[in-house]
């Protein structure tokens, strides 16, 4: 009897060990997940102490030392390039790798891989949007040139070491919740990490709100409420600026395609939070007679953050900055004699085209008089938990992929059927790696320019200084050579004079170098006033940051690093100082309003969205309430059927201070009334108090200052890991702010300031996150309350690996 406790003791054991080592559905296994010895207990990191350790790694050439500092911030210094891309890869993977992969995952479509089905929607929309095809593109052009051919294989044999090495236990928790172990790195990948970047920062689009907008109210209209150039701007190249080059011919004008494009739309339009500011402000200018300059790029925060912080030392090089994990070398950084930063473009490179099929077969189309064949194509996708494999057949056109087709079901509801796109992302080829590999080594503003020919999307406002005392900036990228207009609509996919033909020559882009007045800056704006010969769009990021910003450098003559930072944190509201008198001067005519405390408190207001202030509170949801009532009506912008776009701020507030009678403010959903402007003013300032009485409760000081009412949430990528987040940061600022920090989570990515030296730069940065991507450990999010009060790290540039530092706690040698 005792054998057979034993054996049923026996077969119990081991059907529970089978069982918690099996994965259920989309969860881990639970066995590994829990042990103590490798589960996620493991990732509760001690705190940091100083310490020297040694590693042994195949695919080094020489001696590799790594100094860590007191913020986590690697400091690589290699005998050689290769030694040095390797050791950033490896060094990146330790703290990184499950960001790094996710990214990856993401952009070939193969999320649903590790988190099942629900992904499986946003896997599909990747895929259609070209993604993997535009990586292979560039990883073949990675290939091609020497340099860049050595990062992207030393980075990714440095990633592949740590892969090879890690154990189990030292996995991220992530891998670990969602029970997958991660797969090798290549150049490949490096392609796929830069194809996200191109996704978040050109893939939106307006063309179909204004094909609704156009087919409903006509070409008078639209160019009355929707002109190409704001009427209140800043460009980025000052206006009056001379161009000094002879503009190739610009395609004519053809008749435009008028359709009522009747889908509703969910690819994303206007975000004001999505954006950045850069300057760099002459010697002329500064306190130190040498340039200085600042970068704040606003990206969706998350954690871990998306930038990471090193240093990169070999006889080629000696540079500090930030890069994106998976991407090789600085992205934004400085080095001994040059600085540079970036900003989005945001030119309109992304357009649909109507198709005409010939039938409901669906195989050919119509193109310049002929019937054209589909092309098709089968994604195949893996999804977690499933049994099968899931197929999805996309029909392409010389336009690109018609990103849904009859039948099928869009991404997030109804993205628009039958329509191909055309975008930058698998368009444009370029080099990134060489263009960083160079600007990391540049030395002035010659090396500086060189770099623009490799640089194709995103297309970035490089700011640029140098101790030679040269400032300048450049609308770098491949930018494609439009008539007036193209794009502003949906194009007609059967005309051959709506195709994408050419680009914008790269040496006429934008640019600017030692302006007269002494400093350049960016903010999402338009480039260029309308004396640019080439078309880049006739919507742009509203001009409040730009025209801050500008105003406040203009007043600059003594400039130091602490006036650049505080520039960064300015909450000064442009927005309500050009409106919010003759909004209160309509509620001064009302009985009702005058007596409600809210109107003092915007009465007394500073203009500042700082946290302790109400004002900001008030103003920001008023005049959003106000824009909708002005425009709902005539330019319903939710209706599923035809979504239009509401006429800009820029338009509606002229529309309010010059025109108040004008037809636009009646409200046709009341046809037994007229109403004015006044009567908008005045109903809406009373709809916008209830709404926030009823979310704030009544006025008081605490819980309607705005930096409670606003606060920012840093979420984790995978928003369901809510415990890895960090919600509720308490900060000032706003959208269209210089400190444009959004309650919905995005903002200033990386906060830097740089000035400039003749023998050796001292910088400060921050960025609201941590070195490590590890939720157990201190570095996770330690630099975030820093963040949210605008305060600055200096930044540890070691001259040498000699050099005897206060901050450096630590040092790894890495050796072959």
């Amino acid at each position: 009897m005792k054998y057979i406790r034993a054996l049923l003791s026996l077969l119990v054991a081991g059907g529970l060990t089978y069982l918690l080592n099996q994965p259920l559905g989309p969860a881990p296994a639970l066995g590994p997940f829990f042990s103590p010895f490798t589960g996620f207990w493991q990732n509760d990191e001690a705190p940091q102490k100083a310490s020297s350790s040694e590693l042994k790694l195949q695919g080094l050439k020489g001696e590799v030392i790594v100094k860590y500092d007191d913020n986590g911030v690697p400091h690589i210094f290699a005998e050689n390039d290769a030694d040095l891309f390797f050791a950033q890869g490896y060094i990146i993977a330790r703290d990184r790798l499950w960001q790094m992969d996710f990214y990856t995952r993401v952009t070939s479509g193969r999320l649903s891989e590790v988190m099942g089905p629900l992904a499986l929607d946003f896997d599909r929309y990747n895929r259609r949007l070209q993604l993997p095809e535009g990586a292979a593109k560039l990883a073949e052009a990675f290939m091609k040139d020497p340099d860049s051919k050595l990062v992207a294989e030393s980075y990714s044999a440095g990633i592949n070491a740590y892969i090879e090495q890690v154990e189990y236990k030292d996995l991220a928790i992530e891998f670990k919740i969602l029970g997958y172990r991660p797969e090798a790195w290549s150049p490949l990948k490096t392609a796929l990490v830069e194809m996200l970047m191109r996704k978040d920062m050109n893939a939106r689009s307006d063309d179909y709100r204004m094909s609704n907008t156009l087919a409903v109210h006509g070409e008078e209209v639209v160019k009355d409420l929707f002109p190409d150039y704001p009427i209140e701007e800043s460009p980025i190249i000052p206006k009056g600026t001379k161009w000094t080059f002879t503009p190739v011919a610009v395609p004519k004008v053809p008749e435009m395609l008028k359709a009522s494009v009747a889908a509703r739309l969910d690819i994303e339009s206007e975000n004001p939070g999505i954006g950045s500011n850069n300057w760099a402000v002459h010697g002329s200018r500064t306190s130190t007679g040498l340039p200085l300059l600042s970068n704040d790029p606003h990206l969706g925060l998350s954690l871990p953050s998306i930038w990471y912080q090193m240093q990169l030392v070999s006889p080629t090089v000696n540079v500090y900055g930030v890069c994106v994990p998976g991407w090789p070398g600085i992205g934004i950084g400085f080095n001994k004699d040059i600085a540079w930063g970036m900003t989005n473009v945001g030119s309109d490179v992304f357009d649909f085209y109507q198709i005409k099929f010939k039938d409901k077969t669906q195989k050919e189309y119509q193109h310049d008089g002929q019937w054209r064949p589909v092309t098709m194509k089968i994604n195949e996708f893996r999804v977690k938990g499933e049994a099968k494999t899931v197929l999805d057949t996309v029909r392409y056109t010389h336009h690109g992929p018609v990103l849904y087709s009859d039948g099928q079901t869009p991404f997030m509801g109804d993205l628009p059927v039958g329509h191909a796109l055309t975008w930058i992302g698998p368009v444009a080829v370029g080099n990134s790696l060489k263009a960083l590999y160079m600007i990391n080594r540049a030395k002035n503003y010659d090396d500086y320019r060189a770099i623009m020919p490799y640089l194709a999307s995103p297309a970035f406002n490089v700011v640029f200084a140098s101790n030679q005392n040269d400032v300048a900036i450049t609308s770098a990228g491949q930018l494609p050579l439009k008539w007036k207009e193209q794009g502003k609509f949906v194009l007609d996919g059967a005309n051959p004079a709506h195709d994408w033909r050419d680009w914008i020559p790269v040496e006429q882009n934008p640019y600017v170098k030692n302006p007269a007045r002494g400093y350049v800056s960016s903010a999402n704006q338009f480039p260029a006033d309308p004396s640019y010969p080439y078309y880049l769009g006739w919507k742009f990021a509203p001009g409040e940051r730009g025209i801050r910003i500008n105003e406040r450098l203009e007043k600059m003559t003594q400039a130091t690093i602490d006036s650049l930072r505080l520039l960064q944190n300015d909450n000064f509201n442009v927005e309500a100082r050009r409106v919010l008198p003759d909004l209160l001067k309509i509620l001064e005519k009302d009985s009702s309003s005058k007596v409600n405390p809210a109107y003092q408190i915007l009465a007394n207001w500073n203009l500042r969205n700082d946290p302790e202030e109400l004002g900001p509170t008030i103003f920001e949801r008023w005049v959003k309430e106000l824009r909708l009532a002005i425009w709902d009506d005539d330019f319903p912008s939710t209706d599923k059927k035809a979504p239009m776009m509401l006429p800009t701020r820029d338009r509606t507030w002229a529309l309010l201070q010059k025109q108040p009678d004008s037809k636009w403010f009646d409200d046709k959903r009341t046809p037994k009334k007229t109403e004015t402007a006044a009567d908008i003013v005045r109903s809406t300032f009373a709809a916008a108090i209830d709404s926030l009485i009823d979310k704030h409760g009544r006025i008081n000081d605490e819980s309607w200052a705005w930096g409670k009412a606003k606060s920012t949430d840093i979420k984790h990528l995978v928003p369901l890991f809510k415990s890895f987040s960090r919600m509720d940061v308490i900060n000032g600022g706003g959208a269209n702010i210089v400190n444009a920090t959004t309650e919905g989570g995005h903002g200033p990515s990386w906060r830097m300031v740089v000035q400039l030296d003749k023998t050796w730069p001292k910088a400060f940065g921050l960025y609201p996150g941590g070195q490590s991507g590890n939720p157990g450990s201190r570095l996770y999010d330690n630099m975030i309350d820093r963040w949210a009060k605008g305060e600055l790290n200096e930044l540890v540039f070691l001259k040498s690996k000699e050099e005897n530092h206060p901050k450096i706690i630590s040092t790894l040698k890495l050796g072959k």
